[in-house]
C-alpha cells in the first residue's frame, strides 16, 4: 500500500504519556496519602470541569461547517485525546496504588518508603530527603522516588550507616544523621 495512503498517528493510543515514570514490573504503586489526593483530585478536574468545557467547544466548532481547516475542531480534538489519555494513566495509577501513610508509621531508625531522611556529605553539608510515590517526586521541595537511585541505597539502611550513591561526579559516601516518620504533603 501507498504510504500517501496510511495513516500516521503521534502514538495518539498510548495509554501512559511517554514522561511518565515507569514502574518496575511485579512491583506495587506506593504512594502517600498526599499524592493520592492529589492525583485524584487531577482526575476529578478533567472529568468534571476541562472534558466537559472542551466537548462544548468542539461541538460548537463542528456545528460551523468545514472541519477539515478549524482549527477550534483540530485543536479541541487533539487536545481531549490528551485529557483522555491523562485520565486512563491516573484512573490506572489510582487503582493500582498502595497507599501508605509514613505518620502512622511505628518509629524506627530504618529507611523504609515514607521515611524523611537527613544525610551528611562529605563535605558536612546535610540535605533532606523525604522518600514518596514516583508520582509524587519532586527534588526542588526534597521529594524523590522510592525506585530513584538514591533512593534505593538509603532503603533498609539506619541511623548512622554510610551508604555511597553513584553519582555523575563519581561514587559520593553519605551518612544517615536522622530518620523521621511524619505526613508528607
Amino acid at each position: 500500500m501507498n504510504k500517501a495512503f496510511t495513516k500516521e498517528t503521534d502514538h495518539e493510543d498510548d495509554d501512559e504519556p511517554e514522561e511518565a515514570s515507569q514502574l518496575p514490573v511485579g512491583t506495587k504503586n506506593y504512594i502517600t496519602p498526599a499524592g493520592y489526593r492529589r492525583l485524584k483530585d487531577e482526575a476529578l478536574h478533567l472529568l468534571d470541569k476541562e472534558r466537559p468545557e472542551l466537548t462544548k467547544v468542539i461541538q460548537w466548532a463542528a456545528s460551523n461547517g468545514d472541519r477539515s481547516e478549524n482549527a477550534d475542531y483540530i485543536y479541541g480534538k487533539r487536545r481531549l485525546r490528551e485529557i483522555d489519555r491523562r485520565i486512563r494513566f491516573l484512573t490506572k495509577r489510582l487503582d493500582n496504588a498502595e497507599v501508605i501513610d509514613p505518620a502512622t508509621r511505628e518509629a524506627t531508625d530504618q529507611v523504609f518508603f515514607g521515611a524523611t531522611v537527613t544525610v551528611a556529605r562529605e563535605d558536612g553539608r546535610e540535605t533532606t530527603y523525604s522518600i514518596v510515590g514516583i508520582d509524587e517526586a519532586d527534588v526542588a521541595r526534597g521529594r524523590i522516588s522510592w525506585i530513584s537511585p538514591l533512593a534505593r541505597q538509603l532503603l533498609k539502611a539506619r541511623e548512622g550507616d554510610t551508604v555511597v550513591v553513584r553519582t555523575p561526579g563519581g561514587d559520593e559516601p553519605m551518612e544517615i544523621v536522622s530518620v523521621v516518620y511524619r505526613a508528607i504533603d
